[in-house]
């Protein structure tokens, strides 16, 4: 394997047992998932959500759901939540959209896991495109400290390009 990345160092800087896998560019989840060797449920998007004024938290969900807004904000108890542009989630977390982890983040923002996670192993970024670790999903927001709840809902279908 090549370098080590921040999240990888991170990861075993927490004793976290990660088998990092390397893939050539995707596209789609469903080709992320075939170059893993996954199903698309088992890929974790790290999703960078803005509660207020420098204040972000890391939103973990399957690659088969997406979030359900008014379950997050239930669960952390806030009217309102926002997605970050692409630059300002870069600069809060140090890492580009599609790349984006918990792991050796430019700064350690909370972690909240979906519920369906619990008990599985996972895939998700490294903060390097083309670059997918592997790890048990309990194990990694454990060691980050977060919290599971249920707060995503299935993903819905998008219409296709035209």
């Amino acid at each position: 394997m090549g370098t080590m990345t921040a999240a990888m160092a991170h990861a075993r800087d927490l004793g976290l047992e990660v088998v990092a896998t390397q893939h050539a560019p995707v596209a789609t989840l469903e080709e992320a998932a075939a170059a893993r060797g996954v199903t698309p449920r088992d890929i974790v998007k790290t999703l960078v959500v803005r509660r207020g004024e420098d204040d972000y938290l890391f939103v973990l969900v399957p690659g088969d759901r997406e979030i359900s807004w008014p379950k997050l904000r239930a669960h952390l108890g806030v009217n309102r939540l926002s997605m970050p542009d692409a630059a300002t989630a870069k600069a809060v977390t140090g890492y580009e959209r599609g790349t984006i982890t918990p792991l050796g983040s430019a700064r350690p923002w909370s972690v909240l896991a979906d519920a369906s996670l619990a008990g599985r192993r996972v895939s998700m970024g490294s903060g390097q495109r083309g670059l997918a670790l592997a790890l048990a999903a309990d194990d990694l927001v454990g060691a980050l400290g977060g919290d599971m709840a249920d707060v995503t809902g299935p993903r819905q279908a998008r219409p296709a390009a035209e």
